[in-house]
């Protein structure tokens, strides 16, 4: 059983896609067009680096200058000394985010995976059924189901603790949708050879599934990633100690017009680390939309 996942992996990676060719000008053309719309994408980025590092005054010139002119680091100063003064600890609100952050994004891929093996691989009464509510369920955003999982929290008495935010997280459908889109197009005849080996379904599962489903499963953690990184807690979470860092510098850009540098320098730091995630994952989310429309 040693050598079933690399020899699955070999045999599924060793399908042949044909490319459509383009003529020079097609190609020349798509780059152009690429590159106008990556200068915009990019715009919002360079401004927020720059504002971080801006004076008050140049903060507030209009039109705003992209580039920084006097650079200074008064904004990060002021950041820490605010920091300095809170009476929880900045290193707990850290710990909170981290906390929510792994968890709910552990749950994510795991329960969205599993629940998608069978969906994508196996009929059975219900299954198509089950398949549209998911769908139909992408259709509300997290307004229309706050009040929904406030009341379901508050039944199981989890309202003011990390389970809260974890619990719903891990329970999301666009994960489950994201992993069964992509392993509908596993071939069946792996698992059939995967079975034939003696392998049951935990097996299957976790040394055929996973494995082929890895561009899949990345991109779903940057998406929970993202989502959780950036929580403040909402209505759920009402204890100061349980906080994320992101309520923390919420708080700190709502103060007052007199602190908009230090909210300059709040949203760059907010900004890193999810960048970096997705920066460093990019070729599988890349890789996860060009094959999820491949068929069998």
């Amino acid at each position: 059983m040693s050598s079933l996942p690399i020899a699955i992996r070999k045999a599924y990676l060793s399908r042949k896609f044909k490319r459509r060719n383009r003529s020079i000008f097609g190609d020349m053309s798509l780059t152009l067009l690429l590159g106008i719309f990556g200068l915009f994408s990019v715009w919002p980025l360079i401004f927020i680096i720059n504002n971080a590092f801006k004076p008050l005054n140049e903060i507030f010139i209009f039109p705003p200058n992209l580039f920084v002119q006097s650079p200074t680091l008064t904004n990060f100063q002021d950041l820490s000394i605010i920091i300095g003064n809170s009476w929880i600890p900045m290193s707990r609100y850290i710990f909170n985010t981290v906390f929510l952050t792994a968890l709910g994004t552990t749950g994510s891929v795991i329960i969205g995976s599993m629940a998608a093996f069978p969906l994508a691989k196996y009929t059975f009464p219900g299954s198509k059924t089950m398949s549209k509510l998911i769908v139909y369920s992408l259709m509300f955003n997290g307004t229309v189901t706050a009040l929904p999982n406030y009341v379901i929290m508050s039944k199981l008495h989890m309202i003011d603790s990390y389970w809260a935010i974890i619990i719903p997280s891990a329970a999301s459908t666009l994960g489950l949708f994201l992993m069964q889109n992509f392993m509908v197009h596993i071939p069946d005849a792996l698992i059939e050879a995967a079975k034939m080996d003696g392998a049951n379904e935990l097996t299957v599962y976790w040394k055929v599934m996973m494995p082929l489903s890895k561009s899949a499963w990345i991109t779903l953690i940057i998406i929970s990633f993202q989502s959780l990184w950036g929580t403040t807690g909402g209505g759920f979470i009402y204890s100061e100690k349980l906080k994320p860092v992101s309520y923390a510098l919420s708080q700190i850009i709502n103060a007052g017009v007199a602190r908009t540098g230090v909210a300059s320098a709040v949203t760059l730091i907010m900004l890193i680390v999810p960048v970096v995630v997705f920066i460093i994952s990019q070729s599988n989310v890349i890789s996860t939309m060009a094959t999820s429309g491949i068929k069998e």
